[in-house]
């Protein structure tokens, strides 16, 4: 199925659809889940410190047992307990280079025959690097943009990433960044569905013209939680036409777009689904289409929003008109 490899500007390659793991919580639901996603397919997986689930990552991927090389493992700096990079970079490989479960569970039953006590331990499967390591949030590159990039490319040159790229990131905060770089980001992992596309076209742009790979998450919204509007129409036909589900049609988009998909399901019939995806070929038309709903809902989202804030603000001005009355206090 044609998820093509795409090239970064690092020198390596990235998976062009992901498995993310932002809604999964941690426990035993995410290890099952991510290991059905590395079982149906999926070598790239997307995970962060603020998601609290690294380690049930590092578990999957232990028991599922691929070779490293053919594994691409996304994870991002989320300011966690109000740890620097540095210290979370190395915590977050701690997390997810894979456990020995099963050697612990050795040690377990062999402690309990013989009454001895294991306090501690951690054992790693040798894997000392993530594939992409990203700053979560613009919010999180303190004291400054350029003071938390030169951290981050501390992180690469130690090894620990491959490559090193942002997320949430609008034009402004990249132009700073990259004004200072030494490294320019290899992605920009921002929402990105017909709805907010003409919002976040700009980003693309810029991204394109300094080699900058955008990851697109969140990309199904349209079907999963904005369904009868104005894409529902040019999605049914598409769907008609190639034979295809709403939510295929809208990965193909985002492959058409040229971005990363990072998507994710618990059903194995939607994962199976979402990565046929990938040979849906739409053309320039087709993607039109999509653009021109997208951007009619994205006009009546901003009238929706601007009526909320006249609302709010009559609402206000009548508030403080009527207790200005009460007081008998004069406002003119």
């Amino acid at each position: 199925m044609p998820w093509d490899l795409i090239q970064l500007n690092s020198g390596y390659t990235i998976p062009s659809i992901a498995f993310g793991t932002w809604t999964l919580g941690n426990g035993q639901g995410p290890i099952d889940q991510v290991e059905q996603a590395l079982a149906n397919g999926y070598d790239h997986i997307d995970t962060a410190q603020s998601y609290r689930n690294e380690a049930e990552v590092g578990t999957a991927l232990h028991e599922d047992g691929s070779a490293r090389g053919d594994l691409f493992i996304t994870t991002k700096y989320s300011g966690t307990n109000g740890l620097d990079i540095a210290t979370s970079i190395q915590n977050s490989l701690d997390n997810v280079t894979c456990p020995l479960i099963s050697f612990y569970f050795l040690l377990s039953f062999l402690s309990s025959q013989c009454k001895l006590t294991i306090r501690s331990w951690h054992i790693q499967l040798g894997t000392s690097y993530v594939d992409l390591y990203l700053i979560h949030s613009p919010r999180l590159a303190v004291p400054d943009i350029p003071t938390a990039w030169r951290e981050m490319e501390d992180v690469h040159v130690r090894g620990q990433a491959r490559s090193i790229g942002v997320s949430n990131f609008n034009v402004g905060q990249l132009e700073t960044l990259v004004a200072s770089a030494k490294i320019v980001p290899a992605v920009n992992q921002i929402l990105l569905h017909p709805y907010v596309y003409q919002q976040q076209l700009p980003i693309l742009e810029y991204a394109a013209q300094h080699g900058i790979i955008i990851e697109a998450y969140s990309a199904l919204i349209p079907v999963t939680k904005r369904p009868g509007g104005p894409l529902d129409a040019p999605l049914r036909e598409l769907s008609t036409k190639f034979g295809a589900t709403p939510d295929q049609i809208l990965l193909a988009w985002v492959k058409a777009k040229g971005a990363v998909a990072v998507t994710t399901s618990s059903k194995k019939a939607r994962l199976q689904g979402y990565l046929a995806a990938g040979d849906i070929a739409l053309s320039q038309d087709d993607v039109a289409a999509i653009d021109k709903a997208g951007a009619i809902g994205e006009q009546r989202d901003k009238a929706k929003g601007t009526l909320h804030k006249l609302a709010l603000g009559a609402l206000v001005g009548a508030s403080v008109f009527g207790l200005c009355s009460y007081f008998n206090v004069r406002i003119f």
